[in-house]
């Protein structure tokens, strides 16, 4: 996904904002994962849960192959942002299947 720019560039301070000036491919794994799980809560911003989520499962691959309860032992995720995890890790499921498939056909 390429950035999206406008007249005015901005410095942004937040992984979305980050996202949008510099690229997806700029951001780290926490800071990708901080956008999904946003908001945070009241003491704790979601980039801090995002680094929580990563530092406990290691990366992506270590996240996607954990069961759902496993996410509610960390402080700042419930269910509507557990569920939008489990929605992502789907989708790069697909993805990967609908790769996989061309490369067969090739």
């Amino acid at each position: 996904m390429t950035r999206y720019t406008d007249s005015k560039p901005k410095k942004w301070s937040h992984p979305g904002g980050k996202l949008r000036e510099l690229g997806a491919d700029k951001l780290s794994d926490s800071g990708l994962l901080s956008i999904l799980i946003a908001p945070g809560i009241k003491g704790k911003p979601a980039e801090d849960t995002a680094a929580d989520i990563i530092n406990r499962f290691g990366s992506f691959k270590g996240m996607a192959n954990q069961p759902l309860h496993k996410f509610l032992e960390i402080r700042g995720l419930a269910d509507v942002k557990i569920i939008k995890l489990a929605a992502a890790f789907e989708i790069a499921r697909r993805i990967v299947n609908e790769v996989l498939k061309d490369h067969e056909r090739v």
